[in-house]
Formats: structure tokens, C-alpha cells, sequence
């Protein structure tokens, strides 16, 4: 079956066809979420609400655009209202995940050495701390960009943004995230 005719299937009220949209989306719906909040547990929750969301929004869904391209707008837009109501409370749920290291112990990978390791983790870690210090704004088009390799004009529509917004707030971003690392002596 298409994913148009899923769609169709699934604004009729047919839930297993939105089972296989959620089965082929779910993966890029988690990933954008994680790389947003930067919490596995966060992101896990976010995409249930992602989809949530679009299980109920999913008759205003008119096809102009892809079915991911909606999908990943109703995720950033979720990630964004999380981010902002943490802010207000006064804590940021934007830990580094401390189980890189497990994870690597558990699939060991005898081509690099301890030292690399340990270097490949403080600059994942330093570059998720300047990803923190980025506004929700500026982190959300510079990870669609960088990371889920959306085009700008993608972005701009995922986001309901003008190119030229998106174009630049993603080189206010990558600037914001270099100064952070330079000043950081990373």
C-alpha cells in the first residue's frame, strides 16, 4: 500500500494503516526529538506526543506537503512547547546521556583506542552542550539541517518559515555553536 493511501486509509479511521505510518516514521520522529531535547526519556515521550498529535490532526492533513515533512513540523513544534514550558519551571531537561560509554562496552569496537574514545565522547558531549545553549529556535533548523539533512526549503516548510528565515537562522546558529566551542577551548 502507498503512504498516500495509508494516509487516506488512516483519516478514515483505519488504525492500522496510521500503524505503518507510525512503523516507517517513528525512527525519524525519535531521533529529531532526541537530538532537541537531548534526553532519551524526553524524546521518547515527545514522539508518543508527535504522534498523538498527528493521529488527531490527521484529517486537516491535506497533502500539500510529505506526509515526514508534517510529521517533522508537529515534532519540532512538540519539542519547542517542552523546551519552553522546562525554561519556565527553571530547570532544562538537557543532559548529555551518560550511557555512551555502556553502550560502546556493550558493542565493543576494537578499532579505536580508549584515548579516541574518550576524545570522540568529550566532543560529543561539548558539542551537545552547545547545542543546549542554542535558543529552541536556532537548535531546531541547525539539527533539521546538519543532522537530518533537510534543504532549506524543506526546513521552511516543516517550520512554516521563510528560506531566507531559516537560511539565517542556521548561520546565527552555527555561529552561536562555534563561538560556544571556541570559548570552551573545544
Amino acid at each position: 500500500m502507498t503512504e498516500q493511501a495509508l494516509i487516506q486509509a488512516a483519516q478514515s479511521g483505519d488504525q492500522d494503516a496510521f500503524a505503518q505510518l507510525v512503523e516507517a516514521n517513528q525512527a525519524m520522529v525519535y531521533n529529531l526529538a532526541y537530538r532537541m531535547t537531548g534526553s532519551p526519556d524526553d524524546a521518547a515521550d515527545l514522539t508518543q506526543e508527535a504522534f498523538l498529535n498527528a493521529w488527531r490532526g490527521l484529517a486537516r492533513f491535506g497533502g500539500q506537503s510529505a506526509f515526514s515533512t508534517w510529521l517533522y513540523r508537529l515534532t519540532s513544534n512538540a519539542c519547542i512547547d517542552f523546551l519552553r514550558r522546562e525554561k519556565r519551571r527553571g530547570t532544562l531537561s538537557m543532559t548529555v546521556e551518560s550511557g555512551d560509554e555502556e553502550r560502546q562496552a556493550e558493542v565493543p569496537d576494537d578499532r579505536w583506542s580508549p584515548e579516541r574514545q574518550l576524545e570522540r565522547q568529550e566532543a560529543r558531549e561539548a558539542v551537545q552542550k552547545g547545542l543546549d545553549a542554542l535558543s529552541p529556535d536556532h537548535r531546531q533548523v541547525l539539527l533539521l539541517r546538519e543532522l537530518e539533512g533537510l534543504s532549506y526549503q524543506e526546513i521552511a516548510q516543516c517550520l512554516d518559515l521563510e528560506e531566507g528565515t531559516v537560511k539565517s537562522r542556521i548561520a546565527r546558529a552555527r555561529l552561536s555553536l562555534r563561538d560556544f566551542l571556541k570559548k570552551n577551548n573545544f
